[in-house]
């Protein structure tokens, strides 16, 4: 692998790849190679898009796409509930893995993949980019720096109006659909996150208090919830496709709190009270669209010849997937392949 030009494969030629396309284009020492989707044609139409100096190439399916023997690493952006078979072939081909969350939908499905990764001394990231925004580096620093004392909650809120569509995949319980899933997994692990900032790790979940309203389809449309963990610390939250949520997160510590006032999973704003009366207020902007973060990350962590990142390593995917799955199970979601199988 050169050190000026890791090269990307890219499985799921959807919205959300459009914008890794963006930031890998646009970070030096990084390009698109090819990409692989479902529909050749639709491959074909993004990897023209996105070809520049050099081209991308759209192979005509995933197994031709991990044959090429000319990418370090592939970003996966199928629907969730194909990411499990993408995964497995890719860590099964050696090549490394960024995939979009959640990493699979179930914690039955996220257990063996992490073992194969680990198994076969493979890469593998669950693409949490929240993580690794600027803004999370300062309110990072905020936090264990203890600026506004031990963090006694976290409230935030996710949620918009999406129209209901059985097919589609926010409501289709065959592609894991759902609020929590969807969004409620970003109020979930930078809760999570906020409290590892606090604690050097993040203590227990010892009760799940959640209620839902599900669409037609039977999968979550809306979800409040409230996460207890030992020691006492209380995470409150709301997502939803039915709603309009301010959209913000409140970090509530002992002698302060730090706020991030509106869409708070691609912040660039933050503002923290102290109970002294001092106010700091942080801009920290993207250098692209924000995803270059965790793509530097992973590649940081594929030439170090790492399996997992520090920053999103596998205990902590396990882990957000695990309160996922419980509160699913209290709002009563079930997907077809909850027996742990791979979806179709």
């Amino acid at each position: 692998m050169s050190d000026l030009d890791f090269r990307w494969g890219l499985i799921g030629p959807g919205a959300i790849a459009h914008r890794f396309a963006e930031a890998v284009q646009g970070l030096p020492g990084a390009r698109l190679v090819a990409v692989a989707g479902r529909d050749e044609a639709r491959s074909r139409a993004f990897a023209e898009r996105w070809s520049g100096p050099a081209p991308v190439a759209a192979s005509p399916s995933v197994a031709a796409l991990l044959s090429r023997g000319d990418l370090d690493a592939v970003y996966i952006a199928t629907p969730h509930s194909a990411h499990a078979e993408a995964v497995r072939a890719c860590l099964q081909a050696g090549l490394p893995v960024l995939c979009e969350k959640p990493l699979v939908p179930t914690l039955a499905q996220a257990r063996p993949l992490v073992a194969l990764a680990r198994e076969r001394g493979v890469f593998l990231m669950e693409a949490l980019w929240s993580r690794f925004l600027p803004l999370y580096g300062e309110i990072g620093a905020w936090l264990r720096r203890g600026d506004i004392g031990p963090l006694r909650a976290v409230h935030s809120s996710f949620a918009f109006r999406l129209g209901f569509d059985p097919s589609h995949r926010c409501f289709a319980p065959a592609l894991a659909g759902g609020a929590l899933l969807d969004i409620g997994v970003y109020n979930v692990a930078l809760s999570r996150w906020a409290l590892e900032q606090t604690l050097g790790a993040c203590p227990a979940l010892t009760a799940v208090h959640a209620q839902g309203l599900l669409a037609p389809t039977g999968v979550d449309q809306r979800v409040s919830a409230q996460l207890v963990y030992e020691g006492g610390a209380v995470v409150q939250f709301f997502c939803a496709f039915d709603s309009e949520g301010d959209n913000s997160l409140h970090l509530l510590g002992e002698r302060g709190s730090i706020v991030v006032p509106q869409a708070f999973w691609q912040g660039t704003r933050a503002t923290l009270v102290r109970q002294d009366g001092e106010t700091r207020n942080v801009e920290r902007p993207f250098e692209i669209n924000g995803f270059e973060g965790e793509i530097r990350e992973a590649m940081r962590c594929v030439r170090a010849g790492l399996v997992e990142s520090p920053g999103m390593p596998h205990a902590e995917s396990l882990a957000l997937v695990a309160t996922l799955d419980r509160l699913r199970a209290a709002v009563g979601v079930r997907y077809p392949f909850d027996n742990g199988q791979l979806a179709p």
